[in-house]
């Protein structure tokens, strides 16, 4: 078969939102998409509050430690209506008018995950509740005068009644891990988000994969020469990925196929709970890695120009911690003149400037930031 050719006219890798220049892993295609199984229904708003409040329906909360009483945990932002909207929401639901339906998850056990639709629900809990939070009393504040300062306690019987009889739809998704479920509620999730603030493919992964490896991506993500390198904490959870990016590359870059992120998804549901990882081993080594990379190239190793190159950090953090899986680096001076020499090296710069998710890119900078480091002594 010819061997694939670039052209140089592909796009160069772009900036995120957070200034990482990396693929647009959003814009990338699964081949094969799988149909998924779901049905729709009608729930009235007072027995979806009684039901969140039973645990009948989850609502998970977004964080790589969330609780674990659930198939699938932690797919939820944190909540992000300002009062307003909240307002808003409620009061459109006492005027009849019409609402977007909620997307939920039917677990093994019949329990429904929220899939989308949790600032509308936490509102509707929160208001039946009476208080947002702990502390503050929930008063209806940015509606018409007719409703202005009301609690749910405070509405007359017939607005009651109108708001406990409304109908929301759901689309009920039926989840069977058994036949590649996750993958598929993955695309689900990644194509119900579209507007608004998009959530960030990593930040889908550590909800549907949560588990022992996300959570010793966590704490990897606080070792003190790694926050050097990269920078603040990721609110969108890039510096994790970037890490799992390295783990997934370390233990199977020879199995790299894209959409790069379908090769992270596979390889955290595979090693969910550490299944053919040393935690403590691979831990170690990130941590060596990076010590040796801030100490001989400085913070801005990974920094070809101002921002962060995602395939810089794979490629560098790839081969020298390939490198030190024989031993320690006695000629710590060598690193920094290996380092010149790959990122000069033209081929290596096209590997990690466009298509970087390409399969023929990945093994060229791998392979270049290998070679490069393997001759440290």
């Amino acid at each position: 078969m010819a061997k694939k050719k670039h052209a140089e006219s592909e796009p160069l890798d772009q900036a995120d939102a957070e200034g990482v220049v990396d693929i647009d892993e959003q814009a990338e295609v699964f081949p094969g998409a799988q149909p998924i199984a779901y049905f729709g229904t009608d729930f009235d708003v007072h027995g979806l509050v009684r039901r969140i409040n039973s645990g009948d329906i989850i609502i998970p909360s977004f964080d790589p430690q969330v609780e674990t009483g659930s198939d699938l945990v932690g797919f939820q932002r944190r909540f992000v209506w300002r009062k307003f909207q909240m307002d808003r929401f409620v009061e459109s639901l006492l005027l009849g008018y019409p609402v977007p339906g909620i997307f939920l998850v039917q677990q093994a056990d019949k329990k429904l995950l929220v899939l989308d639709g949790q600032q509308r629900l936490r509102t509707l809990q929160a208001f039946y509740r009476g208080t947002i939070g702990k502390d503050s009393v929930f008063k209806l504040e940015s509606v018409d005068e007719a409703f202005k300062d009301a609690m749910y306690t405070d509405l007359d019987d017939e607005d009651r009644r109108t708001l406990d009889n409304t109908f929301i739809h759901a689309t009920i998704v039926k989840y069977d891990a058994e036949k590649e479920g996750d993958q598929a509620v993955y695309q689900v999730f990644e194509r119900l988000n579209t507007g608004g603030t998009n959530l960030y493919p990593h930040e889908i992964r550590v909800a549907l994969y949560n588990g022992k490896l996300v959570r010793l991506i966590r704490d990897m993500n606080q070792n003190s020469n790694w926050r050097d390198l990269y920078g603040n904490p990721s609110d969108r959870l890039k510096d994790q990925e970037l890490i799992l990016r390295f783990v997934a590359l370390y233990y199977a870059a020879e199995k790299y196929k894209r959409p790069l992120k379908g090769f992270l998804n596979s390889f955290v549901k595979d090693h969910r709970d550490l299944e053919g990882i040393d935690a403590k081993a691979v831990a170690t080594t990130f941590q060596n890695t990076c010590a040796l990379i801030l100490q001989t190239l400085g913070r801005s190793a990974f920094r070809l120009k101002n921002q962060l190159n995602a395939a810089l950090v794979d490629s560098v953090l790839y081969g020298i911690a390939k490198r030190l899986d024989r031993g320690k680096i006695q000629q710590r001076s060598e690193v920094k003149s290996a380092f010149a020499s790959l990122v000069h090296d033209e081929d290596f710069i096209g590997a990690i400037a466009r298509a970087t998710a390409d399969e023929e890119r990945v093994a060229t900078r791998l392979g270049k930031a290998k070679l490069a480091f393997s001759k440290l002594r």
